[in-house]
């Protein structure tokens, strides 16, 4: 078997080269093709089965196999090099960066909880749900230049209990 697997290569190899070369221009491509379409006669013979026509058996996979590349996603993302798959973030925060903002939240929790409740009032408003000044002054029925100063004010005491719980402003 390994005489006549030899002699087809011989025979046909040329031939499977070139049509998966003019496929795609690239001779590497062309050869990973061809050799991955002797490949196969190899196995299938190997298990058993006759194959009448090796040529046209090779020249069909060989044809099916570069169509096949053309889509495959490696062919269209390709690959690139560590360094920059090393700068790719991920989405969710590293498990040491998760940590330290629910020590954070916590710690704004606990001191909100000790706030007034008129400032803990408009800092859930506006920061909490996201209202804007006018909805913040329509729901506490004042005018939304005191909408700024009360928060203005409320985030003063925040930060001074902030700092001195030792919570520090990110840079």
């Amino acid at each position: 078997m390994r005489a006549e697997f030899e002699a087809l290569y011989q025979r046909y190899s040329r031939e499977v080269w070139a049509l998966a070369y003019a496929r795609w221009m690239n001779a590497d491509t062309a050869l990973d093709i061809a050799q991955e379409a002797f490949l196969r006669l190899w196995k299938q013979w190997e298990a058993g089965e006759k194959i009448l026509n090796p040529r046209a058996w090779l020249i069909r996979v060989a044809r099916n196999l570069a169509e096949d590349h053309a889509k495959s996603a490696f062919r269209r993302n390709g690959t690139h090099p560590p360094q920059t798959m090393n700068g790719v973030q991920a989405h969710d925060p590293l498990p040491l960066e998760r940590l330290e903002r629910e020590e954070t939240f916590a710690q704004l929790r606990h001191i909100l909880d000790q706030m007034p409740k008129g400032d803990r009032e408009i800092l859930t408003f506006r920061y909490a749900l996201d209202y804007d000044t006018d909805e913040i002054a329509r729901l506490l029925s004042i005018n939304p230049t005191a909408v700024h100063m009360r928060l203005s004010r409320a985030r003063q005491r925040l930060a001074e209990r902030l700092k001195a719980q030792g919570v520090v402003q990110p840079p």
